[in-house]
């Protein structure tokens, strides 16, 4: 069985850029052990005759054909804006000079 250690948990912390109590070093342990433990039971299973799947159900497109239609007036879609210049939306400067 697999067993992670401290520093390990804390070096994956480090590069998710988590800071994690003593507990939460504990709890995080724990669960990183089952889910390796778990991957251990699925690496033990013969799937020789299994088809590689990228989904466990067939997938079919459920989206909408395109269709054209009429667009908003622009007084109908500025109507909520809450800083409007003419018939444009203000927005805060996110760039500096």
């Amino acid at each position: 069985m697999p067993s992670i250690t401290p520093a390990e948990v804390l070096h994956v912390a480090r590069l998710a850029r988590l800071e994690l109590s003593e507990a939460e070093l504990e709890t995080m342990r724990a669960q990183l052990t089952s889910i390796l433990t778990y991957i251990d039971r699925l690496k033990a299973l013969d799937v020789t005759g299994v088809e590689p799947t990228s989904h466990a159900v067939p997938l079919v497109n459920v989206m909408r054909d395109d269709e054209v239609v009429p667009c908003f007036a622009p007084e109908e879609m500025l109507r909520n804006a809450p800083d409007r210049v003419g018939e444009f939306f203000r927005v805060p400067r996110i760039l500096e000079d």
